[in-house]
Order: structure tokens, then sequence, then C-alpha cells
């Protein structure tokens, strides 16, 4: 194990044990939900994959220490804290080093995992291509670590506040299968339908599962996307949230916001614009993809100690 890696006492034991587990970010907690929503949502998040039989490790960097599974009060210090940093991989080695604190981006959070040893991660939604990507070459790192990293991701898509278009061809240059979980249709993170195709539909979590071990198994480096729309009944309507999209991303363009900035504050301003149903569907999509991330871990678990 890596030297850098603290393992909670739960996590531990899971691996000792070869019980599947499933790994969590952190910026949802940090950046990404205001508080409390932030703390009881990543609580009930781990409950759910209990719940399913898999064990939960959310992953973060707390005073230089990359943790793999964190305990209450480790996610309160998360949820409360005004001074934690936004880490993707190229952050990691001075975080570490500067021993700070910083939640773990979607690229981050799969290097974590793969040092680990867990093969599946589940967030809400991942990077990808900015809007306008092909001038500005604002492309999120996600991309690039699932193009290397071998950890399959679960998500709801990509968040819709990207360029749906471009992330799925720099996907597929870069050699990621999009698989849709019992959808032909890519998911738009708030909205099931985004107008664009998916690689490939699996209609079973066994189906996934031996999906995901065949590609490693031929050698096929890198990660595997696998696209869960949100449930039908928390999903926003098509129309209602891209006005609202595209109100947010030219109010950050007026304010010159750029980097990683951009996405914390697009999520910030549509809560706010849609009077907190976005944060809402939002806390909905990451309940319905560790459900599936859980059964997953299970399913191929079967498949690795066979």
């Amino acid at each position: 194990m890596n030297k850098y890696l603290d393992l909670s006492l739960e996590v531990k034991k899971a691996m000792e044990s070869k019980m599947p587990i499933v790994a969590l970010e952190s910026t949802i907690i940090t950046h990404g939900m205001p508080y409390p929503e932030n703390l009881e949502t990543a609580e009930e998040v781990e409950d759910i994959i209990r719940k399913e039989g898999a064990i939960p490790a959310t992953i973060a960097i707390i005073e230089g220490r990359i943790k793999i599974g964190l305990n209450k009060e480790e996610l309160k210090f998360l949820a409360e804290s005004k001074n934690v940093l936004k880490a993707g991989r190229k952050d990691l080695p001075v975080v570490v080093a500067k021993e700070l604190s910083a939640g773990t981006t979607v690229s981050a959070t799969m290097f974590c995992a793969y040092l680990s040893g867990i093969k599946i991660f589940v967030t809400g939604g991942i990077g990808g291509v900015h809007r306008g990507g092909e001038r500005t070459f604002d492309i999120s790192a996600d991309l690039q670590e699932l193009a290397k990293t071998d950890v399959a991701v679960v998500c709801a898509g990509a968040k819709a506040i990207l360029d749906l278009r471009l992330t799925l061809e720099y996907l597929e240059t870069y050699g990621v299968p999009v698989i849709g979980f019992r959808t032909e249709e890519f998911p738009a993170f708030y909205t099931r339908e985004s107008g664009l195709k998916v690689d490939y539909v699996a209609n079973s979590v066994e189906e996934v599962a031996r999906i995901i071990k065949t590609k490693w198994d031929l050698g096929l480096h890198g990660g595997i996307l696998i696209a869960n729309p949100i449930p039908e009944e928390h999903a926003l309507d098509k129309d209602y949230i891209n006005k609202i999209i595209n109100d947010a991303i030219k109010e950050a363009e007026e304010l010159d916001i750029k980097g990683k900035e951009v996405t914390p504050f697009l999520l910030n301003k549509i809560s706010s614009l849609t009077g907190k149903k976005s944060l809402m569907a939002n806390i909905e999509l990451v309940k319905n993809n560790a459900r599936l991330g859980a059964k997953i871990a299970i399913e191929l678990n079967k498949l690795l100690e066979y």
C-alpha cells in the first residue's frame, strides 16, 4: 500500500475480507453542495452503499494524508470548513507535500482509488469539455484520467454545464467506452435526455461487471463510464434547466470566472436560480448512482474472486 494513504478501519477490514468497495469523491462535499446538505448527502450515500452490501470509501486529503474512507468527524470537517482546497490529479503532490487539506475531484479520486486497489467509483457527473472548449481548450482532467486509469465510473452523464457532444467525442478518441445503463441516450445530469447516444447499452449489473472485467483482462487500460440517468421523478425539464444554465454561463463569462472556479460558481448559481430544485436533483441522482455502483461492485467482486 502506498505510504501516503491512510485506510479507514472499515475500508481496511473490507480489503482484508475481500469485500466489494465503492470509492466516492469529496469535492461534492467541499465545493459541490452547501452545508448542511453536503454532510447529509455524504452520510446518506455511504449508508445506501452499505445497505446494498458494499463498503463506501469516501476519498479526501486531510493534513497531507490521502484518506481512503472517512470517519464521521472527518466528513463533518470537510462539510463545514471554508478553507479546504479543490484537488485534481495535478494538485495531489503539492497538497500532500504541504500537508494541506482538500476535497478530491473525479480525476484525483480515480487516481487515489486506483492506488488503493478500488475498482468502482461513484460520482454525480464527470467533468468534460467546457462550452467553447474548441477555442479555449478548457477540458476537464477527468477525461484524461478516464483514458488511462483502471477504474470504472458510475455517473449521471457529464455535468449539463458542459459541451456534451465534444465530451463524448473526446472520450471516443481516447478509447473510453460509454455504457448506458438501460438507456440508449447519454444522460445530461439534471435530465435523462441529451439527444446524444451512448456507445453501448447494458441491461443488468452482471453485464456491466463482465464488460469491466473483460476490458482489463484484455489489457485495455483506462476507465469505463457507466451512464445512469437520474430517476424520472427527480429529473428537471430540459428546456427549463438549459435556459438557466445558459444564463449562469453568461454571468460567469461577464465576471471572467475561469479554471477550477467555473464549475462551483455555475452549480451554486444554478441552484439559486432554480430555488434549489437543481440541488435536490443533484442529491437524488448521486443516491441513484450509489445504489447502482454498489450492485456493480458486488458483481465485479464475484468475478474477480472466481
